[in-house]
């Protein structure tokens, strides 16, 4: 028998790994004869300043120095919320199998109606509003269609999350706090089966600099 201190070290460093995928999981439950995939999850610095990427660097607050009234000598602080894109496909369950399968038509498209995020730490301290902030759901809506990838465009990080702890306090704080956002994508095909996926972004927040 495996001692308990070793079965939670294992989970641990299994938690980790799985963690640090940039794309994302297919789930493997649902009635719905499709999978849904996250093929690439990426993110933007709020305020247009930065191009999609993983890793997102978070900037806490920006000081803008433009346009007017903001300048070099009298910039504005300024808080934006951050950008996600996804780029979502469907893959069907049963292939390799040796029945003949019926042709995907369009009752296996999928619509996309919304998004749960929830920041996670490494080192385990996850406490939301303290350690991490809060998780928070939205809406999306897009339409998948079988052989047809979708991007969508989301919000990633929040402005009230940049305002509350535990992110307004680097605002006066050369810390960075790094975490991995589960970013996970829920709808509907067409005959009503429900189905889902997670993808994962590693997000670094700081106070980063002014533009």
């Amino acid at each position: 028998m495996i001692p308990m201190r070793q079965l939670k070290i294992l989970a641990a460093t299994i938690g980790v790994a799985a963690a640090g995928l940039s794309c994302g999981s297919v789930v493997r439950d649902g009635s719905s004869p499709m999978f849904l995939v996250v093929d690439l999850l990426q993110g933007q610095r709020g305020g247009g300043a930065a191009t999609m990427g993983n890793p997102l660097q978070s900037d806490v607050q920006t000081l803008r120095t433009t346009p007017a009234p903001c300048t070099p000598t009298s910039p504005c602080p300024t808080v934006f919320s951050d950008n996600g894109q996804v780029v979502l496909s469907l893959v069907p369950k049963n292939v390799g199998t040796t029945a003949a399968p019926a042709a995907p038509s369009t009752n296996n498209d999928v619509t996309i109606t919304r998004f749960h995020i929830e920041y996670i730490r490494a080192d385990g301290r996850n406490t939301q509003g303290t350690d991490v902030p809060y998780s928070f759901d939205g809406a999306v809506t897009g339409t998948i269609h079988v052989g047809t990838p979708l991007t969508l465009g989301f919000e990633l990080v929040r402005i009230a999350a940049k305002e509350e702890a535990p992110l307004a306090a680097l605002i006066a704080s050369p810390s960075i706090l790094t975490t991995i956002a589960y970013v996970t994508f829920y709808g509907q095909d067409h005959v009503g089966n429900a189905i889902k996926a997670t993808g994962t972004i590693q997000i670094d927040f700081g106070n980063f600099g002014d533009f």
